[in-house]
């Protein structure tokens, strides 16, 4: 694939997650895809896992933006560097066998990194490194470090 398919491929997948859009994200995933959270510690697998995951996160947070600030790609690979926010209207499912985090109605703005694997036109392989420990302190779950 050139760097611009793959670029183009990201440009959709972060669209539809601006968007909100679950079924056009799916539609750019190969159906044996490998998603890996670092804060879960299994890999999700298959499209359905992959829904699942991006539905959570579109009910904790309904107006969740995503904003990219940096991206590397090669003719299989896209890393990007990252902003998102919303505000957590709703529950945040955690790791398995972890209760829900409820609604807290904070306003978020927080940070990670994603890498991406693409073959064939198709998403086979994700990796999201979103900073778990910033969000739970913004939204009052675990007490904010001092500097």
């Amino acid at each position: 694939m050139s760097v611009e398919e793959v670029k183009r491929i990201d440009e959709q997948g972060l669209a539809a997650w601006n968007s909100h859009n679950i079924d056009a994200f799916i539609a750019l995933c190969a159906d044996t895809i490998v998603w890996y959270d670092v804060n879960l510690p299994q890999p999700i697998k298959g499209k359905e896992g992959v829904r699942q995951y991006m539905q959570g996160w579109m009910t904790a947070f309904p107006d969740l933006k995503v904003r990219r600030k940096t991206t590397v790609a090669g003719e299989d690979t896209v890393a990007v560097e990252l902003e998102f926010e919303g505000t957590h209207r709703g529950p945040l499912q955690g790791p398995p066998g972890m209760p829900a985090i409820q609604a807290t109605g904070k306003r978020i703005k927080n940070q990670g990194a994603y890498f991406g694997r693409i073959r064939n036109g198709k998403i086979v392989e994700f990796s999201a490194h979103p900073d778990a420990a910033g969000l739970m302190m913004q939204l009052g779950v675990v007490p904010a470090m001092a500097r």
